[in-house]
């Protein structure tokens, strides 16, 4: 059975993000065959599609190699995020199905119930799939991929430091889905963008070569795996 371009895709940028390729690692085609189990075809389509999202570059005499995103890039993408997750909201306001509510009400719901019993890790996947349904919510191909892409890549660059206020955090997520409920689509973009630019301040720039070589070489042996079938995170 060949396996699916976007499923190497998907476990490849997956190891980006976490940091088993490092940046300016190269990626060889046979390497990466051989560690997803495939193929060397569905690796070099992969390799095009992260080339294009910038989490690749194509290097002269190196070939493909991980990106090793400067700073003000870095900078430059938490702002376009910031810009585009309140355009996100509003459309959702218009556009949002009766599922799409459901569930984000039962995210905020569990979301305040964890800030309330300070579970931590537990928050940090919700608000991922409260601001994940959101985008799905307004009904945008378009933005729904690049907001995907932003996320992905924000998480490559950036350390989340838990919010200071766990429950106000959710209190946002929580007018924000009222706002959407009522169609109320400017109100909806007002309160993103203030969320946005409280939970900008979170971020903390990631420092590539600070973690030590033990942590690097555990997490690429417990990470390895053959790729069978397409994920559903991405």
């Amino acid at each position: 059975m060949r396996i699916p371009a976007h499923s190497v895709c998907t476990a490849i940028r997956d190891d980006i993000v976490s940091g088993v390729f490092e940046r300016g690692s190269r990626l060889t085609e046979e390497v990466l065959a051989r560690r997803y189990g495939v193929s060397r075809v569905p690796v070099r389509e992969a390799l095009r599609t992260l080339e294009s999202e910038g989490f690749v570059v194509t290097r002269r005499h190196a070939g493909a190699c991980v990106a090793e995103p400067t700073e003000q890039e870095a900078a430059d993408l938490l702002e376009v995020r910031m810009l585009l997750e309140p355009l996100g909201a509003a459309r959702a306001a218009h556009r949002r199905s009766d599922a799409h509510l459901k569930v984000l009400r039962g995210l905020v719901r569990l979301g305040q119930e964890r800030a309330r019993r300070g579970e931590g890790e537990d928050l940090r996947s919700l608000g991922g799939w409260f601001h994940e349904t959101l985008a799905q919510a307004s009904g945008s191909p378009g933005l729904i991929a690049l907001l995907t892409q932003l996320r992905h890549k924000t998480t490559w660059m950036y350390a989340l430091e838990p919010p200071a206020r766990p429950a106000d955090s959710w209190a946002e997520h929580g007018a924000i889905v009222d706002a959407v409920a009522r169609g109320d689509a400017e109100r909806a973009r007002a309160l993103t963008a203030q969320h946005a630019e409280r939970a900008a301040a979170e971020y903390r720039l990631r420092r590539p070569g600070r973690e030590s070589a033990a942590a690097r070489t555990g997490r690429v042996r417990t990470s390895q795996h053959a790729v069978n079938t397409p994920s559903g995170r991405h």
